[in-house]
């Protein structure tokens, strides 16, 4: 089926809802391409511990920013958005549908709403402010915030010590509010027909896929996948790999890989909470509701009918 090639469909949700599988079977049906909007699959090195689709998925249906950069490199939102875009465009290009597919909410509102001017990073005062943080606490910045930029300080955490350094790094760089630069963001929402959607499913049910998924990882080598990066030099954002400091733990002979398993499906289980509570601050997104018995054409006729 070909559809207005200026369409553009999101598939986001929390891990092991099974987004990767849905947006295949939703571009086999449309004439799509898919965007990984997922910060750990760009990694070339990890598979298993990441869910890649499986590689009939990515010879049968074009894949983008998947294997993209080694896991000694930095991958920032910059970066993806930058890289995404390009995509977009190349996908478009083919009238194709771009199908951007992920668990990053982060990934997905920066490219609706586009990513502020660009704002070099000031180690100088960073590491200062770094310090202070150690020295005072985050709550001692974010008094600091909130004195400069009151509307910043009322998206952020007070316990939230990373976002608070780069608000204030950016304010004493600039001279300008970080909430000021937001405002002059221009992104994908309002240029595309956009279809954004939202998948969830009953919580008992998502936790019981996901530690199923854990033990799956284990039986198809997520240990020798780690223990292959323990003399890798690793980006700061590779290092935040579930997984990683889990079987980490189990190589360096802290506890057994029971315990590795069990701490690593917790973990997880968090993580799809915290990306919960991210999609539902998102107004533009439409739910879809997965049931127990739901099959993947199911929940793809349930997209069909949203986008027709």
């Amino acid at each position: 089926m070909r559809m207005n090639f200026q369409k553009i469909i999101f598939i986001v949700g929390p891990t092991a809802v099974g987004k990767s599988e849905i947006a295949y079977s939703l571009a086999k049906r449309i004439d799509g391409e898919i965007i990984s909007c997922d910060s750990m699959q760009i990694y070339k090195e990890v598979r298993v511990v990441t869910s890649k689709p499986s590689a009939r998925m990515l010879k049968a249906v074009a894949h983008h920013l998947v294997d993209c950069v080694s896991v000694g490199e930095e991958f920032d939102v910059a970066r993806f958005n930058t890289l995404a875009l390009e995509a977009i465009r190349v996908i478009h290009a083919r009238h194709h549908v771009p199908i951007i597919a992920g668990g990053s909410g982060l990934y997905m509102q920066i490219l609706l709403d586009g990513i502020f001017p660009g704002t070099p990073k000031n180690e100088a005062i960073r590491e200062q402010l770094k310090k202070q943080a150690q020295r005072y606490g985050s709550g001692y910045l974010y008094k600091k915030l909130q004195k400069v930029d009151p509307p910043a300080a009322l998206k952020i955490h007070p316990n939230d010590a990373r976002r608070i350094i780069r608000a204030l790094e950016v304010y004493k760089t600039r001279r300008e509010p970080i909430s000021s630069l937001h405002k002059k963001r221009r992104g994908l929402w309002g240029k595309y027909d956009i279809k954004a959607f939202a998948l969830a499913m009953d919580r008992g049910i998502l936790y019981r896929r996901i530690n199923q998924r854990v033990d799956d990882m284990f039986a198809h080598g997520a240990v020798k996948e780690i223990e292959y990066l323990r003399d890798v030099p690793l980006s700061p954002t590779a290092q935040r790999l579930i997984g990683l400091r889990e079987i980490r733990g189990f190589l360096d002979g802290s506890y057994d890989e029971t315990h590795a398993r069990e701490l690593m499906k917790l973990n997880t289980r968090r993580f799809a909470k915290r990306q919960l509570t991210w999609f539902r601050k998102e107004k533009r997104l439409e739910w879809i509701a997965i049931q127990e018995n739901d099959t993947v054409k199911d929940i793809t006729d349930k997209l069909m009918a949203g986008i027709e």
